[in-house]
């Protein structure tokens, strides 16, 4: 990568993320400023203006939490403890990952199965198709709760009702990308391959397969990061004891907003790193069929 590429890359959004930071802190001041004041009414204080934002910044429950908090306690819960330990982000992150993975792999199978069906059969275009997208209209905090119950009562428990819940998710946009990267080959390209009398088989596989790789991992970047937040949402009904979203209930029930913000912060992370390795894997793909290097 050149350097002024790099430079262009970089700087918007370095930029843009210290307007964050400054937008953040004076959110933090503002929202925490009423609770702070009726603490120092109690206690009798006056303190100046910049000991007074020192003190909306430095509550121990604050409404919302400031950047430097939510960064300590990710810092502390991250490098300062064991992974075996219940406070530990790495560990909690570690069992989102495992049914977010798990989830991952069935949406994107099955993504792909039905994608294959909805190319190659017009009735499942016709009728499949329409249903799939009208189910993606449906909350998924609705559907969680009822997936986690029916499974219960069979004795399914634990990563399998999770994983359910995030394949729900992340089928549908590798489906579409699918549908989509299958039909990408141009008619001039399907014609010829009929002129070689080349069999649908041979089609398939020489042509609609690698003309839709692009689409399959660019749906999967999607996929991946809706597999997450259906793992996350998959812990909150069934009271979860471990991963990110046992985490953000701890939070809730005993108001530690920084440890919420810490949470979100660390499912972030990890939604970054597994979308990065989806990339990394598409670009071994990619340069492996003879592609050339962006």
């Amino acid at each position: 990568m050149k350097p002024d590429t790099l430079k262009d890359k970089v700087v918007p959004v370095v930029s843009i993320l210290c307007m964050l930071v400054v937008i953040w802190y004076i959110a933090a001041v503002l929202m925490n400023a009423s609770f702070q004041r009726d603490m120092n009414a109690r206690a009798n204080q006056t303190p100046g203006t910049v000991e007074f934002i020192e003190q909306t910044l430095s509550q121990p429950k604050p409404l919302l939490p400031a950047p430097h908090q939510v960064a300590q306690n990710v810092f502390e819960n991250t490098f300062l403890r064991k992974l075996s330990s219940n406070r530990s982000l790495v560990y909690h992150s570690g069992v989102t990952l495992s049914s977010t993975v798990l989830g991952f792999s069935f949406g994107t199978l099955l993504g792909i199965l039905i994608a294959v069906g909805i190319v190659h059969i017009k009735a499942l275009d016709r009728s499949l198709m329409p249903w799939i997208i009208t189910s993606q209209t449906i909350p998924i905090l609705a559907i969680a709760p009822m997936v986690i119950v029916v499974l219960g009562a069979i004795n399914i428990t634990g990563l399998i009702p999770k994983a359910l819940i995030s394949t729900y998710l992340s089928f549908f946009p590798v489906t579409v990308g699918m549908v989509k990267g299958l039909r990408s080959p141009e008619v001039m390209f399907l014609d010829l391959m009929r002129t070689y009398n080349a069999s649908a088989a041979q089609t398939f596989w020489k042509l609609r397969v690698p003309a839709s790789v692009p689409y399959l991992f660019t749906s999967m970047k999607v996929a991946i990061a809706a597999s997450l937040v259906g793992a996350i949402v998959g812990e909150l009904p069934t009271g979860a004891v471990a991963g990110i979203g046992s985490k953000l209930l701890a939070g809730s029930y005993y108001s530690q907003t920084i440890d919420i913000w810490a949470a979100l912060v660390a499912g972030s992370v990890l939604a970054a790193l597994l979308i990065a390795v989806v990339g990394l894997v598409a670009k071994i793909v990619d340069k492996s069929m003879g592609g050339r290097p962006a």
